[in-house]
């Protein structure tokens, strides 16, 4: 049979009909401030961990449950509250596999992350976007409105991508309390650089599930770990949908490390916020609009020079991240904060590009 004859396989309908996730990873050459990534390194104690591993190790089998109660014990909680996935991205796409029907709904509020959409199209089921207003600020009016008994998952990142905004705990706690047949998933990737968390509230709110990442502060994103804590039964269904070697063993070895280093973390952490605060008032003098944030990025609003700008940037070896596309972010640039010296040179290609592509504020 020829290759006109054979027969086509097709995906299943839901995955024709998903949006599909692009990264822009290719020459990523320079100063890396458009992924929100670590722009410096991880604890140094993690180049110890990596020299004592074997090749005899690497032989074998991951095992993700020691580690867990390790995590678990870090962050005050019971080893079957927590499950560490390979990113928080898994954590999400498990999430959907384990509670949404083709039929169900999940709610978010745009702009937001682009994989929540992602997965829960993956699964048959509907995203119902709550747009922000101008100010980006969480639509909570909106998002109570919205919930309806479809209401399967609800995502909320605080802070949140790309905006940096975050979302009170008594307005959590209110969606899930207005949504208890929803799993309401509070992502806390970038928790370091804000400080408030909702870790204390999973054993009172049965449906209440914590994402945490050490791709940012920790600076392990090569390694991809993330975790989820929350409501052991809620997470007993997650585990069944999951691969029981999902984190391999060398992310494994180097997180015990990293959690252990506090005081690296909280080094990087105080400096992310000291150079926030410099990179705000360096936009505010030049004149760029920018929504404040609490996260390791800013979001500033370039207008219609928006690529011209993402190119100048380029050209200097400083790498930004175009948001424009992102629902009410037309015009949108995000740029990276990372240690002192990183958002110096950030602030110096900004300004220099800025001039090169005759920008000027309104």
């Amino acid at each position: 049979m020829s290759n006109t004859q054979a027969t086509t396989v097709r995906p299943r309908r839901a995955v024709l009909q998903m949006p599909e996730y692009h990264p822009p990873l290719a020459g990523r050459d320079g100063l890396r401030l458009d992924f929100n990534e670590n722009t410096l390194a991880p604890s140094p104690k993690i180049a110890e961990v990596l020299q004592r591993i074997s090749t005899a190790g690497l032989t074998k089998y991951p095992e993700r449950e020691p580690v867990e109660r390790i995590v678990a014990a870090h962050f005050g909680l019971n080893a079957d509250q927590v499950l560490l996935t390979n990113g928080v991205d898994e954590a999400i796409h498990l999430l959907c596999e384990a509670f949404l029907e083709p039929e169900d709904e999940a709610l978010i509020a745009v702009p937001t992350f682009f994989m929540y959409e992602v997965y829960v199209a993956a699964t048959g089921a509907r995203t119902q976007g709550v747009q922000a207003d101008a100010s980006l600020q969480f639509p909570l009016a909106g998002i109570l409105a919205a919930i309806h008994e479809r209401t399967r998952l609800i995502a909320i990142a605080s802070p949140n991508n790309p905006t940096g905004a975050v979302i009170r705990r008594e307005d959590i706690l209110a969606i899930a309390r207005a949504a208890p047949q929803a799993v309401l998933l509070v992502d806390e990737a970038y928790y370091h650089f804000h400080g408030e968390t909702m870790l204390q509230d999973i054993a009172a709110v049965p449906n209440l599930i914590v994402a945490r990442t050490f791709s940012k502060a920790y600076g392990l994103a090569n390694l991809r770990i993330g975790m989820l804590a929350g409501n052991p039964e809620v997470l007993r269904y997650v585990r069944k949908v999951g691969s029981p070697y999902n984190v391999n063993g060398i992310a494994l070895e180097c997180l015990q490390v990293a959690l252990a280093d506090e005081e690296y973390v909280r080094w990087y952490s105080e400096q992310v916020r000291a150079g926030r605060e410099q990179m705000e008032k360096g936009l505010a003098a030049l004149g760029v609009p920018y929504w404040p944030s609490h996260a390791n990025f800013v979001l500033m609003n370039i207008g219609a020079k928006h690529k011209e700008l993402v190119a100048a940037m380029r050209k200097r070896n400083v790498l930004v991240r175009d948001r424009s596309s992102d629902p009410g972010c037309d015009g949108c640039v995000r740029i990276t904060i990372g240690i002192h010296e990183h958002v110096e040179q950030g602030l110096a290609a900004l300004k220099a590009s800025l001039e090169e592509i005759g920008w000027q504020a309104k």
